[in-house]
């Protein structure tokens, strides 16, 4: 019979392997993207003014591990359009949080038109209340329709974020 210190130590074991996030693959309704989320999603819609024109942004996000994981996206309908709507929803990130938005790399995902926007980014600052949060973000674009994929939280597992980002694939 297994001693009570070694059944202690293999309940330990195996609640460590109980994963926190359940990965689902989730095909929101007219972008065109396959995402990996580690939650059931909620889907919200609404237009609101972003880079001078009214805009319909689809919302999927959920919570999971202490993070909220997010993919937006909007058709500008004019390619002239992309680049300024990548830059107020960057700007619109950093203000919300009081802090400035650092470029880390380019985006990378696959089927997205190039675009030099298209860029992950970090943004440290602080919910209203004063609580210190971390918001990873990912825009990227196809054709007219610009996307942003967001982590945000008190405390962000890279590697979440990670396998996040690196789910996203367009022509879904």
């Amino acid at each position: 019979m297994p001693s009570p210190r070694l059944c202690a130590a293999a309940c330990l074991a195996l609640a460590a392997c109980t994963p926190s996030l359940d990965w689902r693959e989730v095909r929101p309704a007219g972008g065109g993207v396959l995402a990996l989320f580690p939650c059931r999603p909620s889907h919200d819609e609404r237009t609101v003014p972003l880079a001078g024109a009214p805009a319909t942004v689809a919302l999927q996000s959920c919570q999971a591990a202490g993070a909220t994981f997010a993919l937006s996206f909007t058709d500008v309908q004019d390619p002239a359009r992309v680049a300024a709507t990548i830059d107020a929803l960057r700007t619109a990130a950093g203000g919300n949080l009081g802090g400035a938005p650092v470029v880390g790399a380019a985006a990378a995902v696959a089927g997205m038109t190039p675009n030099p926007l298209a860029q992950r980014v970090g943004v440290d600052g602080r919910f209203p209340d004063g609580t210190a949060v971390r918001e990873e973000l990912l825009f990227f674009v196809k054709g007219t329709v610009v996307y942003q994929a967001t982590v945000l939280g008190a405390r962000v597992d890279a590697s979440a974020v990670d396998t996040f980002f690196d789910g996203l694939k367009l022509g879904g």
